[in-house]
């Protein structure tokens, strides 16, 4: 089973940009749906974008219009392109994979280490 491993977080102002990795390592995501999901220091995981095998996209409501997400699927891997970074995007990024896309993080039974990102003020 392939493991997914996140790079890319770090420190950003606020209005700056960041770009996400996430790759598939021991094997493929072919198929699946590609999920990004974030948590905040005391809050539940929360949804914030997808993109399914198709390249269909769906995101939430509170990066719609900042952030893209995108996919190389001849690389295995998923990005996040974060723009105009708010401080309330501070939190630890996760992606997850699965064949059926879905906002809510209880469908997924593993994750990766996940990627700090942190928005200073």
């Amino acid at each position: 089973q392939a493991q997914l491993v996140e790079s890319g977080g770090g420190l950003v102002q606020a209005g700056g940009s960041l770009r996400l990795s996430c790759a598939a390592s021991g094997g493929t995501f072919s198929g699946y749906s590609m999920h990004w999901f974030r948590q905040a220091p005391g809050k539940e995981r929360e949804f914030v974008a997808f993109i399914r095998w198709s390249g269909s996209t769906y995101y939430s409501d509170s990066v719609k219009g900042r952030f893209t997400i995108s996919r190389d699927n001849a690389k295995n891997t998923v990005y996040l392109q974060m723009n105009n970074v708010k401080p309330e995007d501070t939190a630890v990024y996760y992606c997850a994979a699965r064949l059926g896309a879905t906002i809510n993080a209880r469908d997924f039974r593993s994750w990766g280490q996940g990627t700090q990102v942190t928005v200073s003020s």
